[in-house]
C-alpha cells in the first residue's frame, strides 16, 4: 500500500458519503486561507505529507510552507498557509492535523532521546513497535528527530529472537538454520541475535556467524560487561526497558545501539491547530 493508498482511504474513512456539516454551512463557490500554528514546542514532521492530503483532494489547493519537517518550532509558530476550496481545506482538517500531531510528536521524543546521549557515539534506533500500515511515515519520523531505523520489517534483516531461539532448538541451531537458509535462497542479509543472559552471549561469541548481538533487559552494568566481552567483534545493540532516565548511563557503556519501542507507541502527539484566517473570498 503507497502512501497515497493511505491518504486516500483515510480521507474515504473520514468523509463517508460527504461531510454534511460543510456541504450545509459553505456555499461551494469560496476560496478561503487557514494556517497551521504550533501549540506546542517540538520538531516538526509532516509538511509534505500534508501538503500531498490537500492537493490528492483538489489540486487546485495552494500551500505556502513557512517551516520545514526538521526544525524546532515553539508555541505560536506558523507553520504554513493553505489557499483554495474552503470545502476541501476542513474535508483535510483533522486528517492533516491526526498525521502531523503523531509524526511530530514521534520525532520529539526521538530527537530528546538523541540529545541525551550527545558526544557518545551511541545510536538510536525504532524498533517494529509501530501503527499497522503507517510503518513507512512513522519511521521517516524517527529519522527526522535524529534517530536511525533498525529495520522496515520482517523482510529486510535477519532477527533471530528468544521464540526463534527456543522453537530451533537452542542459539547454535538457529544460527546455522539461518546460515542455511540464506545460502539456499541467495540473500544477503545481516544477522542479529537476541541474548538474554552471558551463558546465551558465549555461545553467541563461541559461534560467530553473525552482525550484531542484542542485549536484551540487561542492566547497566551487565551491559557494561557484555559489551566489553564483545570487544568490537559483532555490533552490540541494548534493548528492553531502556528509559529516558537511564538512557546516557546505557550509552556510557560503549554499546553501538539503543533500540527504543517507547519512540513510536508511548509518544505525546504535538498540539498543532489549523486555524480559517479568512472566509467567503469567491474567485480566489
Amino acid at each position: 500500500m503507497t502512501i497515497d493508498d493511505i491518504i486516500l482511504n483515510a480521507l474515504a474513512e473520514d468523509i463517508g458519503d460527504g461531510d454534511h456539516t460543510t456541504l450545509a454551512t459553505m456555499p461551494a463557490a469560496f476560496n478561503g486561507r487557514a494556517i497551521l500554528l504550533a501549540k506546542d514546542t517540538g520538531i516538526l514532521c509532516g509538511v509534505d505529507l500534508a501538503k500531498r492530503i490537500f492537493h490528492l483532494s483538489d489540486p487546485s489547493i495552494q500551500m505556502n510552507i513557512l517551516i520545514r519537517d526538521g526544525a524546532t518550532i515553539k508555541k505560536g509558530d506558523i507553520l504554513f498557509e493553505v489557499t483554495g476550496s474552503k470545502a476541501t481545506i476542513l474535508n483535510c482538517e483533522r486528517l492533516v492535523l491526526n498525521f502531523m500531531q503523531r509524526l511530530s510528536g514521534i520525532a520529539t521524543a526521538t530527537n530528546r532521546a538523541v540529545k541525551l546521549i550527545e558526544g557518545l557515539n551511541t545510536k538510536i534506533l525504532d524498533t517494529r513497535k509501530t501503527t499497522p500500515l503507517l510503518r513507512e511515515l512513522e519511521k521517516y519520523a524517527v529519522r527526522t528527530g535524529g534517530g536511525e531505523n533498525h529495520r522496515m520489517g520482517l523482510y529486510d534483516m535477519v532477527m533471530i529472537k528468544d521464540n526463534h531461539i527456543d522453537f530451533a532448538g537452542g542459539i547454535v541451531q538457529a544460527i546455522d538454520a539461518v546460515e542455511k537458509y540464506l545460502l539456499q535462497t541467495g540473500k544477503k542479509l545481516k544477522i542479529e541475535i537476541e541474548v538474554r543472559n552471558f551463558a546465551e552471549l558465549q555461545q553467541v561469541l563461541d559461534h560467530g556467524k553473525i552482525d550484531r548481538i542484542m542485549l536484551d533487559n540487561f542492566s547497566v552494568k551487565d551491559m557494561r560487561e557484555a559489551v566489553y566481552r564483545v570487544n568490537k567483534r559483532f555490533e552490540t545493540e541494548a534493548s528492553g526497558g531502556i528509559t529516558e532516565k537511564t538512557l546516557r548511563e546505557y550509552a556510557e557503556t560503549g554499546v553501538d545501539y539503543i533500540s527504543m519501542g517507547a519512540l513510536t507507541h508511548q509518544i505525546k502527539s504535538l498540539d498543532l491547530s489549523l486555524k480559517a484566517e479568512e472566509i467567503n473570498i469567491p474567485g480566489l
